[in-house]
């Protein structure tokens, strides 16, 4: 350790700040040496609404297989702890079991649509699309018709005929 002697004969140590005559070498009271950082502590906020556990069905049907090997009273209460689980878990699990153990959908249900509707559509749309086709020649005609000076004959519907 480097020292180096002041003019009224204390020794003091480089690095160190300079005490006055009755003052004592304490440690700072940050709580440790400064060179030394700590790691910042966790977050002691809880949070609002604590996250559910998921399990996979694979997790499932392999703690289940545990359970029933268990034979001796407490094995089952043994594995639940060592787990983290409750009985509830065990019961409600071998009831997705039996039923097939698929994992359950979340959301809206998904609406059902008929496929005879769906084709009607499709068709529909289809007409629209030829509609609009036979609207534009339709168009591009009487102005190809007026351009040239040719007449055009008034068009007759079928419902017209049936009057005379």
């Amino acid at each position: 350790m480097d020292t180096t002697s002041r003019m009224d004969g204390e020794q003091t140590t480089v690095g160190e700040p300079e005490r006055r005559g009755g003052e004592r070498s304490e440690a700072p009271r940050s709580g440790g040496s400064p060179t030394v950082e700590r790691e910042a502590a966790p977050d002691p906020e809880v949070s609002a609404r604590p996250n559910r556990r998921r399990f996979t069905p694979k997790y499932k049907l392999e703690v289940l297989r545990r359970a029933d090997a268990c034979t001796r009273p407490g094995q089952v209460g043994e594995l639940l702890r060592r787990e983290g689980l409750y009985s509830s878990h065990l019961v409600n699990w071998r009831r997705q079991r039996d039923a097939g153990l698929a994992p359950k959908k979340r959301g809206r249900k998904a609406a059902v649509v008929n496929p005879r509707v769906k084709t009607l559509e499709r068709e529909v749309h289809q007409l629209e699309r030829k509609l609009k086709k036979a609207e534009a020649i339709i168009a591009f005609q009487k102005k190809v018709h007026e351009l040239l000076g040719i007449p055009l004959k008034p068009f007759v519907s079928e419902e017209d005929e049936g009057d005379d």
